[in-house]
């Protein structure tokens, strides 16, 4: 939550932040994270307009997962753009008792908590959309063995005998009794 009450409700004045907080829980995908409490770096730029306050600014966090082809550890950090607008609570509310279509769709609309803006969900989506969706160590990543798991990239060379179809592995036996 980030205090607004020194921007006040005058459109056209803006304040920059620049914090480091501590990431929230479940911050990113499956496979690739950011650790809960680790830094999060944000530079904001807010400005009061007349339906509330623009936020625009960036976010730098860093991630902690594994390649979805081989399971090695991937550390990376990812640098987020992202810019919302934050309504104030009594912009757009119902008028005459009825409410009309555009306020019944607002639900999506971002709004302050009295002179408090949550920034939680705009980070955590900017975040999660801005991670790849099949991390991987490294671009050509040749995975795992399909026989063994050995990593293919520690051993370039790796290779198994030939699989020998069960329907002939009879005769094969044969022909090496017979050598």
């Amino acid at each position: 939550m980030l205090d607004i009450r020194e921007l006040g409700r005058r459109p056209g004045s803006q304040r920059k932040v620049t914090r480091t907080v501590p990431a929230p829980s479940g911050l990113g995908i499956e496979v690739l994270r950011v650790p809960e409490g680790s830094p999060v770096e944000i530079d904001l730029r807010l400005e009061a307009v007349m339906e509330g306050v623009l936020v625009t600014g960036s976010a730098a966090v860093g991630l902690d997962g594994e390649c979805v082809r081989c399971l090695e550890r991937i550390s990376d950090e990812v640098e987020v753009s992202f810019q919302e607008l934050f309504v104030y609570h009594d912009q757009g509310s119902h008028r005459g008792g009825d409410a009309t279509p555009a306020d019944q769709e607002d639900d999506e609309t971002s709004r302050l908590e009295g002179d408090l803006l949550d920034l939680e969900p705009l980070l955590r989506d900017a975040v999660v959309l801005a991670l790849p969706f099949q991390p991987l160590c490294e671009d050509d990543c040749p995975g795992l063995c399909t026989e063994c798991g050995a990593r293919l990239a520690d051993d370039p060379d790796h290779a198994h005998e030939a699989a020998i179809d069960p329907r002939w592995g009879r005769l094969q036996e044969l022909q090496q009794g017979e050598e």
